[in-house]
Protein backbone atom coordinates (compact mmCIF):
# COMPACT_ATOMS: atom_id res chain seq x y z
CA UNK A 1 0.00 0.00 0.00
CA UNK A 2 0.98 3.53 -0.98
CA UNK A 3 1.72 6.47 1.56
CA UNK A 4 -0.67 8.83 1.25
CA UNK A 5 -1.60 12.14 3.33
CA UNK A 6 -5.09 13.40 3.99
CA UNK A 7 -6.25 16.73 2.88
CA UNK A 8 -9.80 17.45 3.41
CA UNK A 9 -10.67 14.33 3.59
CA UNK A 10 -9.06 12.79 0.40
CA UNK A 11 -5.91 10.62 0.66
CA UNK A 12 -3.56 12.10 -1.79
CA UNK A 13 -0.40 9.53 -2.83
CA UNK A 14 2.96 10.37 -1.55
CA UNK A 15 5.13 8.87 -4.22
CA UNK A 16 6.74 8.80 -8.07
CA UNK A 17 4.17 8.82 -11.00
CA UNK A 18 5.74 5.96 -12.13
CA UNK A 19 4.55 4.10 -9.11
CA UNK A 20 1.09 5.16 -8.94
CA UNK A 21 0.56 4.74 -12.50
CA UNK A 22 2.08 1.02 -12.27
CA UNK A 23 -0.26 0.96 -8.87
CA UNK A 24 -3.46 1.83 -10.12
CA UNK A 25 -2.90 -0.03 -13.56
CA UNK A 26 -2.36 -3.07 -11.49
CA UNK A 27 -5.22 -3.02 -9.00
CA UNK A 28 -7.80 -0.65 -10.85
CA UNK A 29 -9.69 1.62 -9.84
CA UNK A 30 -10.42 5.60 -9.96
CA UNK A 31 -8.01 7.88 -10.24
CA UNK A 32 -8.35 11.61 -9.26
CA UNK A 33 -6.66 14.51 -9.81
CA UNK A 34 -8.44 17.29 -8.08
CA UNK A 35 -6.78 21.02 -8.46
CA UNK A 36 -7.21 23.96 -6.03
CA UNK A 37 -10.26 25.10 -7.44
CA UNK A 38 -11.90 21.24 -7.37
CA UNK A 39 -10.98 21.33 -3.46
CA UNK A 40 -12.80 24.63 -3.06
CA UNK A 41 -16.04 22.81 -4.42
CA UNK A 42 -15.95 20.42 -2.25
CA UNK A 43 -18.30 22.40 0.02
CA UNK A 44 -20.40 23.30 -2.69
CA UNK A 45 -20.77 20.93 -4.92
CA UNK A 46 -22.86 17.76 -2.93
CA UNK A 47 -22.58 14.64 -1.78
CA UNK A 48 -22.00 12.81 -5.15
CA UNK A 49 -18.88 15.13 -5.91
CA UNK A 50 -17.28 14.53 -2.55
CA UNK A 51 -18.08 11.02 -2.72
CA UNK A 52 -16.36 10.62 -5.68
CA UNK A 53 -13.47 12.60 -4.67
CA UNK A 54 -13.38 11.01 -1.14
CA UNK A 55 -14.01 7.70 -2.02
CA UNK A 56 -11.60 7.67 -5.31
CA UNK A 57 -8.76 4.54 -5.36
CA UNK A 58 -6.07 6.77 -5.60
CA UNK A 59 -5.53 10.70 -5.57
CA UNK A 60 -2.64 12.55 -6.75
CA UNK A 61 -1.25 16.43 -5.34
CA UNK A 62 -1.72 17.77 -8.69
CA UNK A 63 -2.18 21.64 -6.85
CA UNK A 64 1.36 23.31 -5.88
CA UNK A 65 -1.10 25.62 -3.76
CA UNK A 66 -1.85 22.84 -1.69
CA UNK A 67 1.52 21.01 -1.49
CA UNK A 68 2.90 24.19 -0.63
CA UNK A 69 0.27 25.29 2.54
CA UNK A 70 0.57 21.99 3.52
CA UNK A 71 4.13 22.61 4.10
CA UNK A 72 3.69 25.84 5.67
CA UNK A 73 1.06 25.27 7.88
CA UNK A 74 1.46 21.78 8.97
CA UNK A 75 5.08 21.71 8.35
CA UNK A 76 4.98 18.20 6.08
CA UNK A 77 6.18 17.77 2.91
CA UNK A 78 5.16 15.53 -0.02
CA UNK A 79 5.84 15.22 -3.30
CA UNK A 80 3.77 17.10 -6.11
CA UNK A 81 2.69 15.05 -9.02
CA UNK A 82 0.89 16.95 -11.90
CA UNK A 83 -1.82 15.82 -14.09
CA UNK A 84 0.52 16.25 -16.76
CA UNK A 85 3.61 14.50 -15.35
CA UNK A 86 1.55 11.70 -14.70
CA UNK A 87 -0.14 11.38 -17.80
CA UNK A 88 3.49 11.21 -19.57
CA UNK A 89 3.97 8.38 -17.54
CA UNK A 90 0.94 6.50 -17.92
CA UNK A 91 1.25 6.41 -21.88
CA UNK A 92 4.50 5.00 -21.25
CA UNK A 93 3.01 1.73 -19.86
CA UNK A 94 2.88 -1.12 -21.85
CA UNK A 95 -0.71 -1.78 -21.62
CA UNK A 96 -1.84 1.44 -22.66
CA UNK A 97 -0.15 1.47 -26.00
CA UNK A 98 -1.70 -2.10 -26.82
CA UNK A 99 -4.58 -1.69 -29.52
CA UNK A 100 -8.08 -1.61 -27.94
CA UNK A 101 -6.47 -1.32 -24.43
CA UNK A 102 -7.17 2.27 -24.28
CA UNK A 103 -10.54 4.21 -23.79
CA UNK A 104 -11.07 8.15 -24.06
CA UNK A 105 -14.11 10.00 -22.85
CA UNK A 106 -13.58 13.23 -24.63
CA UNK A 107 -15.49 16.61 -24.31
CA UNK A 108 -16.08 17.93 -27.72
CA UNK A 109 -15.86 16.35 -31.61
CA UNK A 110 -12.52 18.44 -31.78
CA UNK A 111 -10.76 17.33 -28.85
CA UNK A 112 -11.60 13.71 -30.40
CA UNK A 113 -10.18 14.84 -33.36
CA UNK A 114 -6.79 15.79 -32.13
CA UNK A 115 -6.51 13.10 -29.60
CA UNK A 116 -6.59 10.69 -32.53
CA UNK A 117 -4.20 12.76 -34.58
CA UNK A 118 -1.79 12.77 -31.18
CA UNK A 119 -2.20 9.14 -30.70
CA UNK A 120 -1.30 8.57 -34.86
CA UNK A 121 1.82 11.02 -33.97
CA UNK A 122 3.09 9.19 -30.89
CA UNK A 123 3.10 5.68 -32.39
CA UNK A 124 -0.36 4.98 -29.91
CA UNK A 125 -2.98 2.49 -31.62
CA UNK A 126 -5.90 4.43 -30.65
CA UNK A 127 -8.98 4.58 -33.27
CA UNK A 128 -12.03 6.41 -33.64
CA UNK A 129 -13.81 3.85 -31.87
CA UNK A 130 -11.73 4.13 -28.59
CA UNK A 131 -13.08 7.63 -28.08
CA UNK A 132 -16.42 8.72 -26.94
CA UNK A 133 -17.92 12.08 -27.06
CA UNK A 134 -19.16 12.61 -24.01
CA UNK A 135 -22.67 14.81 -24.19
CA UNK A 136 -22.60 18.13 -21.71
CA UNK A 137 -23.73 15.90 -18.37
CA UNK A 138 -26.11 17.52 -15.64
CA UNK A 139 -25.89 18.04 -11.69
CA UNK A 140 -26.41 14.04 -11.69
CA UNK A 141 -24.27 12.41 -14.14
CA UNK A 142 -25.47 9.13 -15.70
CA UNK A 143 -24.29 7.62 -19.16
CA UNK A 144 -25.95 3.87 -19.80
CA UNK A 145 -24.58 4.25 -23.42
CA UNK A 146 -21.18 4.96 -22.36
CA UNK A 147 -21.47 2.40 -19.82
CA UNK A 148 -22.58 -0.51 -22.39
CA UNK A 149 -19.90 0.38 -24.72
CA UNK A 150 -16.97 0.36 -22.09
CA UNK A 151 -18.87 -2.65 -21.14
CA UNK A 152 -18.45 -4.21 -24.20
CA UNK A 153 -14.99 -3.03 -24.75
CA UNK A 154 -13.23 -3.81 -21.89
CA UNK A 155 -10.49 -1.71 -22.05
CA UNK A 156 -7.74 -1.77 -19.28
CA UNK A 157 -7.77 1.83 -19.01
CA UNK A 158 -10.10 4.64 -19.63
CA UNK A 159 -9.01 8.67 -19.71
CA UNK A 160 -11.66 10.76 -18.91
CA UNK A 161 -10.74 13.99 -19.35
CA UNK A 162 -14.28 16.47 -19.52
CA UNK A 163 -13.28 18.76 -16.27
CA UNK A 164 -12.96 18.78 -12.91
CA UNK A 165 -16.31 18.30 -11.55
CA UNK A 166 -18.64 16.11 -14.19
CA UNK A 167 -15.34 13.76 -14.84
CA UNK A 168 -14.94 12.49 -11.34
CA UNK A 169 -18.61 12.18 -10.95
CA UNK A 170 -19.37 10.05 -13.95
CA UNK A 171 -15.99 7.51 -13.24
CA UNK A 172 -17.26 6.98 -9.87
CA UNK A 173 -20.69 6.31 -11.63
CA UNK A 174 -19.36 3.70 -14.74
CA UNK A 175 -16.96 2.15 -11.37
CA UNK A 176 -19.81 1.00 -9.45
CA UNK A 177 -21.61 -0.45 -12.90
CA UNK A 178 -18.84 -2.43 -14.89
CA UNK A 179 -18.74 -5.88 -14.60
CA UNK A 180 -15.03 -5.70 -14.14
CA UNK A 181 -12.66 -3.45 -12.93
CA UNK A 182 -10.09 -0.94 -15.19
CA UNK A 183 -7.97 1.68 -14.57
CA UNK A 184 -10.10 5.01 -15.06
CA UNK A 185 -7.89 8.16 -14.81
CA UNK A 186 -9.66 11.48 -14.27
CA UNK A 187 -6.63 13.35 -15.71
CA UNK A 188 -8.73 16.79 -17.07
CA UNK A 189 -7.45 19.35 -19.04
CA UNK A 190 -3.76 17.42 -19.44
CA UNK A 191 -4.71 15.26 -22.23
CA UNK A 192 -5.35 18.38 -23.68
CA UNK A 193 -2.03 20.15 -23.30
CA UNK A 194 -0.39 17.40 -25.31
CA UNK A 195 -3.00 16.97 -27.93
CA UNK A 196 -2.85 20.90 -28.38
CA UNK A 197 -6.46 21.20 -27.18
CA UNK A 198 -5.23 23.18 -24.30
CA UNK A 199 -2.12 25.51 -24.26
CA UNK A 200 1.46 23.64 -24.27
CA UNK A 201 3.13 23.84 -20.93
CA UNK A 202 6.97 23.40 -21.04
CA UNK A 203 8.61 20.65 -18.39
CA UNK A 204 9.97 23.02 -16.64
CA UNK A 205 6.69 25.62 -16.05
CA UNK A 206 5.21 21.89 -14.72
CA UNK A 207 8.06 21.16 -12.10
CA UNK A 208 7.79 24.99 -10.89
CA UNK A 209 4.21 25.06 -10.69
CA UNK A 210 3.89 27.53 -12.93
CA UNK A 211 1.49 25.91 -15.28
CA UNK A 212 -1.92 27.95 -14.03
CA UNK A 213 0.57 31.13 -15.30
CA UNK A 214 0.43 29.36 -19.31
CA UNK A 215 -2.78 28.82 -18.76
CA UNK A 216 -4.02 32.09 -17.28
CA UNK A 217 -2.56 34.00 -20.44
CA UNK A 218 -3.85 31.60 -23.04
CA UNK A 219 -7.58 31.56 -21.47
CA UNK A 220 -7.96 34.83 -18.78
CA UNK A 221 -12.08 35.03 -19.13
CA UNK A 222 -12.09 31.10 -18.00
CA UNK A 223 -8.99 31.00 -15.88
CA UNK A 224 -9.39 33.75 -13.91
CA UNK A 225 -12.18 33.12 -12.51
CA UNK A 226 -10.94 29.68 -10.96
CA UNK A 227 -7.40 31.33 -9.66
CA UNK A 228 -10.89 33.61 -7.53
CA UNK A 229 -12.01 30.32 -6.57
CA UNK A 230 -8.97 28.73 -5.44
CA UNK A 231 -8.52 31.39 -3.31
CA UNK A 232 -10.56 29.76 -0.08
CA UNK A 233 -8.14 26.72 -0.16
CA UNK A 234 -5.29 28.04 2.34
CA UNK A 235 -8.48 28.99 4.49
CA UNK A 236 -9.95 25.67 4.35
CA UNK A 237 -6.99 24.08 4.80
CA UNK A 238 -5.71 26.57 7.99
CA UNK A 239 -9.15 25.45 9.16
CA UNK A 240 -10.17 22.22 8.52
CA UNK A 241 -6.80 20.36 7.63
CA UNK A 242 -7.24 16.60 7.06
CA UNK A 243 -10.42 16.71 7.53
CA UNK A 244 -13.38 17.54 5.15
CA UNK A 245 -15.33 20.64 4.89
CA UNK A 246 -19.07 20.70 5.87
CA UNK A 247 -20.82 20.81 2.55
CA UNK A 248 -22.75 23.96 2.64
CA UNK A 249 -26.32 23.30 1.83
CA UNK A 250 -28.13 25.86 -0.78
CA UNK A 251 -30.81 28.63 0.93
CA UNK A 252 -34.68 27.77 -0.39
Amino acid sequence: MHQAVQILGIRFFDGSPATAVEQISRTGGVMVVPAAPALVKLRRDGEVYRQALTKADMAIPDSGLMVLLWKIIRRESFARISGLGYLKQLIREPTFRESGRSFFVLPTADAKTKVLTWAHNEGLRIDAEDCYTAPLYGPTVEDRQLLARIDNRRPAHIIVAIGNGPQEKLAHYIVERLSYRPAIHCIGAALGFLTGDQVSIPDWADRFYFGWLFRLFAQPRIFIPRLARALELPWLIFRYGENLPPLKRSRK
